[in-house]
């Protein structure tokens, strides 16, 4: 099984959220499958996404894809997000 994993830090998780939860087909087409999603005790508008992947290539453009950089700064996300793909 491959994995994404996704830290980025947000403005605000309450106003993230809905934004994240609204690109769930998007997620879906590209064969993620959220396992978890966590925020650091610290500091809760860091956030930790923990996908499987189907398909890692799919999920590689995903990842790159315009799509989700526009999503994720309508979403409110600060920083430039770390992507790790996993195995």
């Amino acid at each position: 099984m491959n994995y994404i994993l996704i830290r980025h830090k947000v403005a605000d998780f309450a106003k993230w959220k809905p934004a994240y939860d609204g690109h769930a087909s998007a997620r879906a087409s590209a064969g993620l499958k959220e396992e978890h999603l966590l925020r650091n005790i610290d500091n809760p508008n860091e956030v930790i996404l923990l996908f499987s992947a189907q398909d890692l290539d799919k999920a590689k453009a995903f990842a790159a894809s315009p799509d989700l950089r526009e999503r994720m700064q309508q979403g409110g996300v600060t920083d430039k997000p770390d992507i790790y793909l996993l195995k």
